[in-house]
């Protein structure tokens, strides 16, 4: 076996032992759809605040209004809900597809590290909400989950990391600039995770 056989045996060694070591079931595709589902979510709740004709040439409602707040909640809820069962059933289609299980011990890894900054951060928001400091809301979300990526981009794809820091830079710029909330929510939870989709589906799945 000469040198460069040699390189190239070590090169694919080295190849399925990260494998092994990372779970490769997300779906690029998933994350184009969650993205998109975050858009219409943030959508919906730009016209459930600014409505649709303001008549006082700013906006119809506030967020204080307990029926607003109500259907806000209930917007964030259904956006998280329909993105996790898209996540999950997809990713659980690929391993399937792959002969291998979505329930492992590197994805209870990815779990356990994406699960502290994800719970402090859940909890962190719905104080703010309680106290009616609702103008941290989107940054506070933003900037934990970026997080939660980060800490769990040690078990899955590099680009995972990239997100994060994205998603904690943006959720800075919402800290800074208050008032455009939604705007940087829209971006990290929709943009973003779409150019994350596509990139992951073209150098992953194609």
């Amino acid at each position: 076996m000469n040198q460069q056989d040699l390189i190239k045996e070590i090169g694919q060694i080295r190849s399925m032992m990260e494998k092994s070591s990372k779970f490769m079931s997300i779906s690029g595709l998933s994350g184009v759809l969650i993205g998109c589902i975050a858009l219409l979510g943030a959508t919906l709740a730009y016209f459930t605040v600014y409505g649709t004709i303001s008549q006082f040439g700013y906006r119809d409602n506030y967020v204080l209004e307990e029926d607003v707040l109500w259907k806000l909640i209930l917007i964030a809820f259904g956006v998280l809900l329909l993105s996790i069962i898209l996540g999950l059933s997809m990713a659980k289609a690929k391993a399937k597809k792959a002969g291998q299980t979505i329930w492992n011990p590197t994805s209870k890894a990815l779990l356990k590290a994406m699960a502290i900054p994800l719970i402090a951060g859940g909890l962190f928001t719905l104080i703010l909400i309680s106290k009616g400091v609702f103008s941290l809301v989107a940054s506070s979300l933003l900037i934990f989950y970026g997080l939660s990526l980060a800490a769990a981009s040690v078990f899955t794809f590099r680009e995972v990391r990239v997100l994060g820091i994205l998603e904690i830079i943006l959720g800075l710029l919402a800290l800074a600039f208050p008032g455009y909330g939604i705007w940087f929510w829209s971006l990290g939870f929709g943009v973003l995770h779409i150019i994350y989709g596509l990139i992951v589906h073209k150098k992953y799945e194609k």
